[in-house]
């Protein structure tokens, strides 16, 4: 493992409650110098991160729809991730409605990560977000069928924003659930090089970390 491999696999975002335009300049410097993949902001700084980015190839816009909860109503979502395309994402993150996922609603949950997925052009990435440490594994294990149903390009781990470790147990069983029939995203509480190791291990193509951590973990990488 490189550096620059690392970093291939590695998002990086500012997606926090106060994440400023002082935050958003730092992570794309650090994106640049690193070459980290991709970079996440909230929508209503998307334009600007696009922008930011032009010039800088190889490393893509992010940003999530319907977050942090999922909860939105459709409609909204939908006109979230055409406000996105519009304005220059290459990846959408959507957040699986969870609470109707968890009421066994599966069919509104299907629908609505089918509308939002069916809305992406070529060239823009979609991750559905399954937030596992809302789930128990057999709930899992049908949010990733869910998922991979949506024609969704990844199934991601969760959106960081509830507590938890890096899950190591649980994306391995996500691994085997999903085998090659959709990618996996894991986020939320990798902070090591030997966490990010032993996803890479079993499979894991992305990794959303954060900013403090992927650089430890690209520099760990580093020729010494």
């Amino acid at each position: 493992m490189t550096s620059e491999q690392a970093a291939r696999m590695i998002d990086i975002s500012a997606v926090r409650t106060a994440s400023s335009l002082d935050d958003i300049r730092e992570i794309v410097r650090y994106a640049e110098k690193y070459r980290f993949i991709n970079v996440h902001t909230l929508p209503s700084w998307t334009k600007t991160l696009s922008a930011m980015l032009k010039d800088i190839s190889g490393v893509y816009p992010g940003a999530p729809v319907g977050f942090p909860s999922g909860g939105h109503r459709t409609e909204v979502k939908l006109l979230e991730a055409k406000l996105l395309i519009a304005d220059g994402v290459r990846e959408m993150d959507v957040v699986m409605n969870v609470g109707k996922f968890i009421s066994k609603e599966y069919d509104y949950v299907l629908d609505e990560l089918k509308e939002i997925i069916g809305i992406a052009p070529d060239g823009v990435l979609t991750k559905a977000i399954i937030e596992i440490n809302a789930l128990d594994d057999g709930e899992m294990e049908k949010a990733c069928e869910l998922a991979i149903e949506s024609g969704a390009d990844y199934v991601k781990t969760g959106t960081g924003w509830i507590p938890g470790d890096a899950n190591i147990g649980r994306i391995r069983k996500i691994k085997r659930i999903c085998g090659p029939r959709i990618k996996v995203k894991a986020a939320g509480g990798i902070r090591t090089p030997q966490e990010f190791m032993e996803l890479y291990d079993m499979g894991v193509e992305r990794m959303g970390i954060n900013l403090k951590s992927a650089v430890e973990i690209v520099e760990y990488y580093a020729p010494k």
